[in-house]
């Protein structure tokens, strides 16, 4: 375990990468969900695949989760990007990344991208989607519904957590409860600064969308496959909202796709760029 201070607060943090010593071929950056999430999603599903595709796998627990640090306040989705930017900067990432974000995380993914293209190799959106007007809303919506039913009638709740789901499940809510009740997340989020379709739509590196076919997210698909420049979007029939964890092996190949992808159009596009400079010189 390693915790990063980025100044503000600490970051649990974990780190995977190749076991036989040879060098990462590129850093992936893994974004967990709220409340009841953690980076033990990733931990337990895709990250050890990545690792031994050859991956610099990072993974950290977000404010307010795991074994992160819990302010009062400070919940909003720019709060979640600040950390984010710090992290990789305590850790001394400076190449462009590749990242991978569930539920909400993929959101606070999205938003670094929008906010360093530079530092954005590509977006793996699991189960997600960018910052916008109606994304508020309806996380304000699923926020608020949590704290009336877990927080304010948690003994309930939790009991038929526990008799129709399982004592872990219990056990992460009761956490997601006291995080709701004692922290301005719930107030935070909805109210976070979104953003406009011009700047989504700026987003220049590859995008790859992952929705289960029974969720009512998969609805998105044309809207980012219209607005994204470089989108590609996969559908896994079957599945709902869990698809991480229910759908890991589709999941990591999908996002090992994109990365392999990307690396190869980047060498490409470099290797064109080099025999456009020498052609220049040799004409010059």
């Amino acid at each position: 375990m390693a915790m990063v201070d980025t100044g503000e607060l600490r970051l649990h943090v974990q780190r995977m990468g190749p076991r036989d010593d040879r060098p990462a071929t590129a850093t992936v950056v893994l974004v967990h969900g709220l409340l009841t999430d953690s980076l033990a999603s990733y931990y337990f599903t895709v990250a050890p695949s990545f690792a031994a595709a050859g991956l610099d796998v990072v993974m950290y627990d977000l404010r307010g989760h795991g074994r992160s640090g819990r302010p009062a306040s400070g919940y909003t989705l720019d709060d979640s990007v600040d950390d984010l930017e710090a992290l990789l900067d305590r850790l001394a990432v400076t190449g462009p990344v590749h990242l991978v974000g569930n539920s909400y995380g993929g959101t606070i993914a999205f938003g670094y991208a929008a906010r360093r293209p530079e530092r954005a190799a590509s977006v793996c959106l699991v189960e997600s989607q960018p910052a916008t007007a109606a994304w508020a809303r309806t996380m304000g919506g699923v926020l608020r519904q949590v704290l009336h039913e877990l927080a304010h009638n948690e003994t309930e709740a939790l009991a038929w957590i526990s008799s129709n789901r399982s004592r872990n499940t219990a056990r992460l809510a009761r956490g997601a409860a006291r995080l709701a009740r004692e922290t301005t997340l719930a107030q935070d989020i909805p109210a976070s600064r979104v953003l406009t379709e011009d700047q989504i739509r700026a987003v220049r590196c590859p995008v790859l969308g992952l929705y289960g076919g029974d969720s009512e997210l998969a609805l998105l698909v044309p809207w980012l496959q219209a607005l994204l420049p470089d989108c590609r979007t996969v559908v896994l029939p079957g599945h709902e909202h869990s698809v991480l964890v229910e759908a890991a092996a589709a999941v990591g190949s999908n996002v090992l796709t994109l990365i392999q992808q990307t690396a190869t159009a980047t060498a490409t596009a470099e290797a064109d760029s080099e025999t456009k400079t020498e052609a220049e010189v040799v004409t010059g």
